[in-house]
């Protein structure tokens, strides 16, 4: 499947059951960062402006944040021979190994400058397993271990979730298909992410899975206040 094979929804209305999760606005996600996604940064003052529309009607916003240990084992080197994007399969990990990024304390791992944190409700940290990578905002990469997202939510009532931010082949994808798994309806905010394309698939591979799960697309523009 690919970006123009999307049907988007022509609007949707934002209220006090539904939340935003903003994913990984992190600087080392940055062209300039560690592992850069490219057009990363342009979608901050999207995000923003959403942000304001969730908190204006009451609805939660929330942020994913990578918080890697030294030498987390989804890094390339901590496997010798291996670089950045080679392929890698071990449960837990993969498809590839990463550039190390996002490595807890450091200016890599803080939120973009310009990121309006003071609007979220919270801040679920995911990654600090050395042995295993969290991709999802709701379930570390075992399969097995929850990062207690889908329980806030719940206990805040919220029946919808709106997931924007990066990267839309991998922390986004996992997330909004982790949310459908947990219960949520899913919107993915496609103008409000931006891809890693690693491997060359990623995309494609994304969309197809999340459309067959039950995924809904959508444009910022497009949500409003409910009412």
């Amino acid at each position: 499947m690919e970006m123009k094979d999307i049907r988007y929804e022509p609007a949707a209305a934002a209220g006090e059951n539904d939340a935003l999760l903003v994913i990984d606005m992190q600087n080392d996600f940055m062209p300039a960062g560690a592992l850069p996604v490219a057009q990363g940064d342009i979608i901050v003052d999207g995000i923003n402006a959403l942000m304001q529309v969730f908190s204006e009607c009451g609805a939660s916003v929330v942020l994913t944040q990578d918080w890697h240990p030294k030498g987390h084992h989804s890094f390339a080197s901590a496997h010798e021979g291996k670089a950045p994007y080679d392929p890698y399969d071990a449960p837990g990990l993969g498809p590839v190994l990463w550039p190390d990024h996002c490595v807890q304390g450091t200016i890599g791992a803080d939120f973009h400058p310009g990121l309006n944190t003071f609007m979220a409700h919270a801040v679920i940290r995911k990654g600090y397993n050395p042995s295993i990578d969290s991709y999802s905002g709701f379930l570390e990469n075992d399969l097995k271990t929850s990062t207690g997202l889908g329980g806030y939510l719940h206990g805040r009532g919220v029946q919808r979730v709106f997931v924007c931010g990066l990267a839309l082949d991998y922390c986004v994808f996992y997330t909004a298909s982790d949310a459908m798994k947990t219960g949520f309806e899913v919107y993915v905010v496609m103008d409000l992410t931006r891809a890693v394309v690693s491997p060359e698939n990623s995309v494609s591979t994304a969309l197809e899975t999340l459309t067959s799960e039950g995924a809904r697309y959508i444009d910022s523009p497009a949500i409003r206040l409910k009412g």
